[in-house]
């Protein structure tokens, strides 16, 4: 349905240039858009003009043109002035106003096909007959991309990305929850998997610009067909909330790039409740003070280099010894030791994961 602001756009420019008043209104009478407030009369006489089978109609002043969406009656537009051109002018207006109506019905029918496509609400025969029908290539390579911000429903940040990505193209830019914006990206001129990674920071830069300095992107992997659009989105959402709880430095993160902190993040709670207390037994990761912290991670950094760890925290290497040692007689694990060092840094993460959902569903380990 077209909006009343995208009609009074255009009646007000069609009134700029033909200096003719112009109203559009149902088929009741009542006022959609008017360029001056004297179509109060001409209202009580639309509902008549709507009965009839006259196409165009003048009354008093008043001159009457019906605008049709697929031979049903949408809007009736009223001109007031004109003088000898007022047919010509209203017919023109009119037409204008019904090309209007088709096109941005065809761009609510694709929007809304598009999301259905993403969320799995389509059947097979269902995504190849509508694509045609809407032409949409069923068979071009295509690639999810999801925009967060903290921006209130996300509406400004999905405005700016239908300018910018959706205008012309074969992109799409769309919304199924308030929490993001999603651009299904079609890769079919050269572009690669590898070009998404430039394409997003592209997207950042231009949010940025506008002044949406908090924004983070995910995407998926690029699909060949249109039936596995929604594979790639929900890849997306997954790198996304990823990303949330392993990639806090990060504003864009790939799906691909999720490394064992996808596995992770499938785990169920109880079962990485059961891995931490194999782990650490009576210990509390969460107890470890800021210099042990400080020290395992850098030492995971430096790939388990006793050398270049204590050069990088600017302490004697004995220091260093000592402190992992102490950290063996606590856990049981000599982060020396790859396999212990693999064991600690899963752990780490699970602890990591479970403080993430502790905050979303509220639960205690």
């Amino acid at each position: 349905m077209i909006s009343n602001q995208v009609l009074q756009s255009t009646i007000d420019g069609i009134q700029t240039i033909a200096k003719v008043e112009l109203g559009v209104m149902d088929s009741e009478g009542r006022e959609q858009a008017v360029t001056a407030p004297v179509f109060s009369e001409a209202a009580s006489f639309v509902p008549k003009f709507a009965q009839s089978p006259a196409d165009t109609q003048s009354w008093g002043d008043f001159l009457f043109f019906k605008i049709f969406d697929e031979q049903v009656l949408e809007f009736v537009l009223v001109i007031q002035g004109g003088g000898d051109n007022g047919l010509v002018i209203g017919k023109m207006a009119a037409f204008q106003i019904q090309g209007l109506v088709g096109a941005l019905k065809e761009r609510y029918d694709r929007d809304s096909f598009i999301k259905n496509l993403l969320l799995d609400n389509l059947l097979l025969v269902d995504i190849y007959g509508r694509a045609k029908k809407l032409h949409i290539s069923a068979n071009t390579p295509r690639v999810v991309i999801i925009i967060e911000t903290g921006e209130e429903k996300d509406q400004g940040t999905l405005e700016l990305m239908q300018q910018y990505a959706g205008a012309g193209g074969n992109d799409f830019v769309t919304a199924v929850d308030e929490n993001g914006v999603i651009v299904v990206k079609d890769l079919s001129e050269g572009s690669k998997q590898s070009d998404v990674q430039r394409m997003a920071e592209a997207y950042i830069a231009f949010l940025t610009k506008n002044s949406i300095t908090d924004a983070h992107i995910a995407y998926g992997t690029a699909v060949g067909e249109l039936k596995e659009v929604s594979r790639s989105y929900k890849e997306a959402k997954m790198a996304l909330d990823v990303g949330k709880i392993f990639f806090e430095d990060r504003n864009i993160v790939a799906y691909s790039q999720l490394g064992i902190g996808r596995l992770i993040y499938q785990l169920p709670i109880p079962l990485c409740k059961m891995f931490i207390r194999e782990v650490f037994g009576s210990n509390n990761p969460d107890d470890f003070d800021e210099e042990t912290l400080t020290t395992i991670n850098k030492f995971f950094e430096n790939n388990l280099n006793v050398s270049e760890t204590s050069r990088q925290l600017f302490i004697h290497r004995n220091t260093l010894v000592y402190r992992l040692d102490k950290l063996q007689k606590s856990t049981g694990l000599d982060l020396r030791v790859f396999d212990d060092a693999i064991t600690f840094k899963i752990a780490l993460m699970v602890v990591k994961y479970m403080n993430y959902m502790s905050k979303m569903d509220t639960f205690e380990y």
